[in-house]
């Protein structure tokens, strides 16, 4: 399951199941991601003012007026239980806290988050945040889900990336409703400025509950995700420093860390019938359980505190930079690549519409704005045509 989980890397802000049973109004399943408690926030002492408005219910999930302190069960691998279940949504919920808090106040315009609650009968829910017209972001969003119940073979094979015949698992064996929890956050931010760059991270957390010997879904569980930059413009300080984030974040756990996932991440954010990546890189990883589980978790927390260093210094130093109307059409036009990529070969967001998920946040990871002028090509040795030149030909950028 990749995606931004605001999709994975894709972004697309949303990405989880949607089972069969919910929709006969049984058991149900869910979609993942997005969500984060103000009252845990206020609880951390940060307040972020937001103003809370129940969710439209969209597809299966019921709006709720607040966000409630877990979206575990009380039972033995829910809230209370110490689980990585448990611990993984704790950590989502205050990193969308922290992230969001750091968005506003770099935004500086009073700007402030609306936040739609959802809940799902089948079991979880999550918390949409977006920001939109502020000074500095013209549309950013930071969600987070916890979902769980049955989803049919097909979303598991969708999910797992996995292709398969007449409703057959890879092994050929008739595979049944698979018992599933996912969770993640989710975010894509779309500054104004042509100079700053959008940012996308997602990290989730995904467990299969069905015994070994039920064809096609054996028990396992996951973790993927990732933080990438598209910038319109190279601001080579920018990159490096953004890339650097991310080499410290690996290396406290593995050396080979980095350079593994930013190839991964390079690889997968190619748009392929362009024959050019959508942005400038970062790390990603996508089903990752040959490690220690509680290596994994510490692993995908350190990742997840790292976009607010990674992202806001950069934010503060090119948010007010002067721009023209050509670089304005230029940034409409990469916004175009983004959305182009989101939306064909995303598997986080094609999985999200394939099964019927909430749409607003499947979609939350778009621009408000984008642009595809006929046969553009920008003139060798431009600024844009640098910044061509390297989603075509990725570089190693701590090496320049």
């Amino acid at each position: 399951m990749a995606s931004s989980l605001l999709t994975t890397p894709s972004q697309a802000l949303a990405l989880a199941p949607t089972g069969a049973a919910a929709s006969r109004g049984g058991g149900g399943s869910a979609r993942v991601f997005f969500p984060s408690s103000a009252r845990a926030a206020q609880q951390r002492g940060g307040a972020l003012g937001m103003r809370v408005r129940a969710s439209v219910a969209i597809e299966k999930e019921t709006p709720e007026s607040e966000p409630p302190p877990t979206f575990l069960r009380e039972d033995g691998s829910g809230a209370g239980s110490g689980s990585v279940r448990e611990r993984f949504e704790a950590m989502i919920r205050r990193v969308q806290g922290e992230v969001c808090a750091a968005l506003e106040e770099a935004d500086g315009s009073g700007a402030r988050f609306v936040e739609d609650v959802w809940s799902r009968p089948g079991g979880g829910g999550g918390i949409s945040r977006v920001l939109q017209d502020g000074r500095v972001f013209e549309k950013a969003g930071v969600n987070v889900s916890v979902v769980y119940g049955v989803m049919p073979p097909d979303a598991y094979r969708a999910a797992k990336g996995e292709a398969g015949k007449n409703g057959a698992a890879a092994d050929g064996h008739k595979a049944g409703p698979v018992p599933f929890f996912a969770a993640g956050i989710s975010s894509v931010l779309h500054p104004k400025n042509p100079f700053a760059p959008t940012l996308h991270f997602n990290y989730r957390y995904f467990e299969t509950d069905a015994p070994k010997d039920a064809p096609g879904a054996p028990r396992q569980w996951w973790f993927g995700g990732g933080t990438d930059l598209t910038p319109s413009y190279i601001v080579e300080e920018d990159v490096k420093h953004f890339h650097s984030v991310q080499k410290q974040a690996c290396d406290k756990f593995d050396p080979s860390f980095y350079p593994r996932f930013k190839k991964w991440c390079d690889d997968y954010f190619y748009i392929k019938h362009r024959n050019e990546r959508r942005g400038l890189g970062g790390i990603f990883f996508d089903d990752l359980n040959d490690y220690d589980q509680e290596m994994l978790l510490n692993f995908a927390t350190e990742c997840a505190d790292s976009v607010v260093p990674a992202y806001i210094p950069i934010i503060e130093r090119r948010k007010d930079t002067p721009f023209t109307e050509e670089h304005k059409a230029w940034q409409q036009l990469r916004r175009g690549r983004y959305v182009e990529f989101n939306l064909v070969y995303d598997r986080g967001t094609t999985f999200g519409l394939k099964t019927g998920g909430r749409i607003e946040s499947i979609l939350v990871s778009l621009p408000l704005t984008a642009r595809w002028q006929y046969d553009h090509t920008p003139e060798e040795g431009t600024e844009e045509w640098k910044l061509l030149d390297a989603c075509i030909n990725p570089k190693e950028w701590l090496d320049l």
